[in-house]
């Protein structure tokens, strides 16, 4: 059974291997063992209550509960920008006009800007390739929105994500050849590494302060700008289902673009309900649901039939095992999906 929850110091290695396989493109995830081992620290000390706000970042793994192996990750990071300024291009446009000359120009611009500031992000989302059957890639995107519904005062009223913008097979992004190597005079795969590592600073110092006009771009990088890559549009259908969209922010590396939504907006915290645990054999024809038990500490989220008209949910003593519940405990449900939330 494949269950949601909180990362472990031993998740190190299995974490080493999955950012093995991104393929580059994942700053959040470096194959950098003293990066991911901080980054479980951090997790741990952010669910111990141990850091301040601008500090606090939450890390998860899908696991099989049978060996507990990591074959997933995602995270959230509870307030970004608040220690090391956070960065967009926003798409806008700039008016040339002339009476005189009767000429009237509207240019789309790039402007690096901080909007995003103090906003929760969802990040870090992969899953082991040989695992993308059935629905894993959804249990594990959808799983933090339980999260968030169950401990909502722990984060902000918006909620971003980037998503990867795109490139080719060798990692060569057309955006950043036509801007960002303009300015940081490095490869692609490099930047991105940086910046995955926490090195940020290099950023503000050698960006433009001063809006890009998007016509000075090559073709290839225009045509890029807020497109996903292709490994990475399922996870843009999860999002925008939820209910997030693309409000011309876009990455200021691959171009790709960053959706975002008001937190009490999204579809699984507006409709996940609260049901009692209940030992019994569960339906296997009823709607696919998210089930999450309310522990912070020891939170997990699986995928299981829940009848829509009950108000208890039907477990075996396995899924109780798994789900770290007990008869009568207070669990939060909401369908898979906005259509089976109709039925």
């Amino acid at each position: 059974m494949m269950v949601i929850r909180p990362v472990e110091r031993d998740d190190l290695s299995q974490l080493m291997t999955l950012a093995g396989k991104t393929g580059g493109g994942l700053t959040s995830l470096p194959a950098d063992s003293t990066t991911l081992q901080a980054r479980i620290e951090r997790s741990l000390q952010t669910w111990e209550n141990a850091l301040p706000r601008a500090e606090q970042g939450y890390v998860f793994v899908l696991a099989d509960s049978q060996d507990n192996r990591a074959v997933g990750i995602c995270a959230i990071e509870v307030a970004v920008g608040l220690q090391e300024p956070w960065y967009n291009f926003r798409v806008g446009t700039h008016v040339h006009a002339s009476k005189e000359l009767n000429v009237y120009a509207a240019l789309p611009t790039l402007s690096l800007c901080n909007d995003h500031t103090g906003s929760s992000e969802l990040c870090t989302l992969f899953l082991d390739p040989d695992y993308r059957d059935g629905k894993n890639g959804y249990l594990l995107s959808k799983s933090r929105f339980l999260f968030m519904a169950n401990f909502r005062d722990r984060f902000m009223d918006r909620v971003v994500a980037e998503m990867r913008g795109v490139s080719d097979e060798q990692g060569h992004s057309p955006f950043w050849d036509s801007v960002g190597s303009r300015f940081f005079s490095m490869e692609f795969s490099k930047a991105d590494f940086l910046s995955g590592t926490g090195q940020k600073a290099f950023i503000a110092e050698l960006m433009p302060k001063h809006p890009l006009y998007i016509h000075y771009l090559t073709p290839e990088a225009q045509a890029v700008i807020g497109q996903v890559h292709p490994k990475t549009a399922p996870a843009r259908a999860v999002l925008e289902a939820e209910g997030f969209c693309y409000r011309n922010y876009v990455d200021i590396f691959d171009g790709g673009p960053t959706l975002e939504c008001e937190i009490d907006r999204i579809r699984a915290v507006r409709k996940s309900r609260l049901r009692t645990a209940e030992k019994g054999v569960p339906e296997t024809a009823a709607p696919l649901c998210l089930v999450a038990n309310n522990h912070y500490q020891q939170f997990r989220v699986a995928l299981l039939p829940v009848d829509p008209h009950r108000d208890s949910v039907q477990l075996t003593d396995e899924q109780m095992q798994a789900l770290k519940c007990q008869p009568g405990d207070s669990l939060r449900v909401v369908t898979l999906s906005r259509e089976e939330n109709k039925a």
